[in-house]
């Protein structure tokens, strides 16, 4: 279910109060028997404060920023980690999984790398193999990331099986040239720049650390 703007009363409050106003004034003009010069001075003054504030509140609807809109993901919250992993590996994994959690919109990630899960944590998917498609391909190719900013809008969107099926946003982000991670956030177009930037830093370690680690498992 989607969540409330947090913003929406802010943006209309100037509309309320301008229109408040005004029809305060409305009626004092007609509930008033004899209209004297300084009462018509504040009655001006008083609709020219209205209409300044209704404008603000319609200047506001359009440029203040929303926040998007969040679902709950569907499924159960876990952390599972392949059991084969030198104790090294897991706690880098660890560390950076939980980095992307708690920093970012990321709500549900998979560390896909030299053809196995090596984690998934967050919000589980009901599968837990990763059988890379299209999309997947294309960025261990190509060693670009890419992002999806309204999953469901994808034709390709039914090869992330293995997140919760009402993923609203996905970054596939390379990990060097052997492996990729997957993160699945609660909302459309959630991710920023700067959150780009930090994946894609964290990802560069990882690539360092899993390389010098699992080298011999690739043979």
């Amino acid at each position: 279910m989607n969540k409330p703007d947090s913003n929406r009363v802010l943006r209309r409050l100037p509309i309320v109060v301008g229109g408040l106003g005004a029809v305060l004034l409305l009626i004092n003009r007609l509930l008033t028997p004899e209209l004297t010069q300084s009462q018509a001075r504040g009655d001006v003054l008083g609709v020219v404060l209205s209409a300044v504030l209704i404008l603000t509140g319609l200047i506001w609807q359009q440029v203040q920023p929303r926040s998007p809109d969040t679902v709950e993901l569907i499924g159960e919250e876990g952390f599972v980690l392949a059991a084969d992993l030198p104790e090294t590996v897991k706690t880098e994994l660890a560390w950076a999984s939980h980095l992307l959690l708690t920093n970012t919109v990321t709500r549900s990630l998979v560390v896909f790398y030299q053809g196995k899960v090596l984690l998934r944590r967050g919000i589980l998917g009901t599968k837990s193999e990763v059988f890379p498609g299209a999309i997947l391909k294309r960025v261990l190719e190509t060693q670009k990331p890419t992002y999806l900013v309204a999953l469901e809008i994808y034709p390709g969107k039914i090869e992330f099986d293995y997140l919760p099926e009402n993923t609203q946003g996905v970054i596939c982000q390379p990990i060097g040239n052997q492996g990729v991670l997957i993160l699945g956030a609660n909302a459309r177009r959630s991710y920023t720049k700067q959150d780009e930037n930090w994946i894609a830093g964290i990802a560069d370690k990882l690539a360092v650390t899993l390389s010098s680690n699992l080298h011999n498992q690739a043979k």
